[in-house]
């Protein structure tokens, strides 16, 4: 049968390459060109020494696009969209905190000019205490919304209403989807006109349908046209087309967009949507090099680059041994600070009840039944190893960065392959080892390997556990699951 060929644009088909080995790739945060040094002495303030190799990569090509002053891009032409392709845990988040911090510090008047959309709020939460490290003493205003607040309370943070008219108290935005259109909509003086940089992370899950209705609203709303006094019409953005006498005559302010992800769709369908402009793909999905320097061109279907630190296992097992397989890692080979996922709220309830009756183990729930403060509290004690196993459901852990997940257990196996991406992808973090171990039932075992196989993850070694090693378990669990039986009534 013939096969078609997807067309693919040649910034997909030509991205740059980033090392992928983190640990033999720092590049010291001085010979990053362009950086100011308040910022560097932030870093240094920080413990960042050294940046990984997306970061050295990514942050001077944001600066050089805005090099001239935010309101244009270089010598006068629009600045070109920007896309980046890593690893979980290999610093995206740093390499646009930093460029954008710079490139506003000279801001005079508080404008948003920075937005960056999250899917859940504990990314949104991570990455706006981030850009606070790093806007500290700049004057410049970080506001999170994510409906943590009263919507009147993130109002009030957002614009001030004043005789002349609303004024901004935002520099830059930090947000989840849905309550960043309920804005959009409702918050009157709430403008988006001056929107200079777009920010998706974890931009694979905000294209998909839910999200790209958004991304509508937002660019819709970055060319709006103000009707205050017109005073700025001046900087009256139009939609970017040809360049006519008229339009090169008043200056724009470009909007770009900086689109991150681990797992970024290679589909030129979807990304077609975004509607980029002259985008760069920066990406470390792609093979090593050979001892000699020369590169290995395997086949560029590894879409996917997981951490170099990982190693990944999976255990055929039926459904009754999957909770003694879990009580098995735990008890008898001793695993500490475990992040294990099930597919559903429900799962993962119960699975914690269950371990909880066996004893033991100190274990806690992770998923969006708790509230935020509890969450927080809970991923606290984890890091500090109060907690050895923490249940999750994917929602509430993606894209987290957990300090020290030493393994991650899939007790429930992933049905997508970026589901596995992400979830083995919360451990070896920052160049460091971890282990992931996926409890595959034998009915799925040929499903499993065939979604690693084609998505181009080889090393996955076959891990079996004997059923002897579990019979010293089997007594207390069936106690542990008659008291549980009696609380679940």
């Amino acid at each position: 049968s013939l096969q078609v060929q997807p067309f693919l644009p040649q910034w997909l088909a030509q991205p740059k390459r980033v090392q992928k080995r983190i640990k033999d790739n720092l590049c010291p945060i001085r010979d990053v060109p362009g950086i100011h040094p308040r910022l560097l002495k932030k870093l240094q303030i920080n413990g960042i020494e050294s940046f990984f190799p997306v970061q050295a990569e990514v942050i001077p090509a944001i600066l050089q696009s805005a090099s001239n002053g935010y309101l244009m891009g270089r010598g006068g032409y629009r600045p070109k969209d920007i896309c980046v392709s890593a690893p979980t845990g290999s610093g995206k988040t740093l390499s646009f905190v930093i460029p954008i911090v710079q490139v506003l510090l000279d801001r005079v008047v508080c404008h948003v000019r920075a937005l960056v959309l999250l899917p859940t709020k504990e990314l949104a939460q991570q990455v706006s205490k981030v850009f606070n490290i790093y806007s500290d003493g700049t004057g410049l205003k970080v506001v999170l919304i994510t409906g943590q607040k009263s919507f009147a309370k993130e109002q009030e943070m957002l614009v001030q209403k004043k005789v002349t008219g609303y004024c901004s108290l935002a520099d830059i935005v930090v947000a989840t989807p849905g309550r960043l259109t309920d804005h959009i909509n409702q918050t009157p003086g709430f403008s988006l006109t001056q929107l200079r940089f777009l920010i998706v992370d974890e931009a694979d899950r905000m294209i998909d349908d839910m999200h790209q209705n958004c991304l509508n609203q937002i660019v819709k709303a970055a060319f709006q046209v103000e009707d205050d006094s017109g005073s700025n019409m001046l900087f009256q953005r139009t939609k970017p087309g040809p360049i006519t006498a008229a339009s090169s005559c008043s200056p724009q302010i470009p909007l770009q967009k900086l689109l991150f992800s681990a797992t970024l769709t290679q589909d030129p369908e979807k990304l077609q949507q975004l509607d980029l402009f002259q985008p760069r793909l920066f990406t470390s999905v792609y093979s090593e090099k050979n001892r000699d320097g020369t590169e290995i061109e395997q086949d560029t279907n590894n879409k996917y680059t997981l951490p170099e630190g990982l190693s990944q296992c999976y255990v055929p097992c039926d459904l009754n041994s999957k909770p003694l397989l879990l009580l098995y890692f735990m008890l008898k080979m001793k695993f500490t600070r475990v992040l294990c996922f099930t597919n559903s709220r429900e799962a993962s309830h119960r699975l914690f009840l269950l371990v909880q009756a066996f004893g033991g183990v100190t274990v806690a729930e992770f998923s969006s039944r708790l509230p935020p403060n509890e969450r927080q509290r809970t991923m606290k004690e984890f890091e500090q190893g109060k907690i050895q196993l923490l249940i999750s459901t994917d929602a509430t852990a993606r894209g987290i960065d957990v300090k020290g997940v030493n393994y991650v257990i899939n007790y429930d196996a992933p049905q997508f392959i970026r589901t596995y991406i992400h979830r083995v992808g919360r451990t070896a973090r920052a160049g460091e080892a971890g282990v992931a171990f996926s409890l595959v039932l034998r009915i799925q075992e040929r499903r499993f390997l065939r979604m690693l196989r084609d998505a181009g993850v080889q090393d996955i070694k076959k891990h079996p556990v004997k059923g002897n090693s579990l019979k010293p378990l089997v007594q207390q669990y069936e106690g542990a699951l008659s008291k549980l039986e009696k609380t679940v009534k």
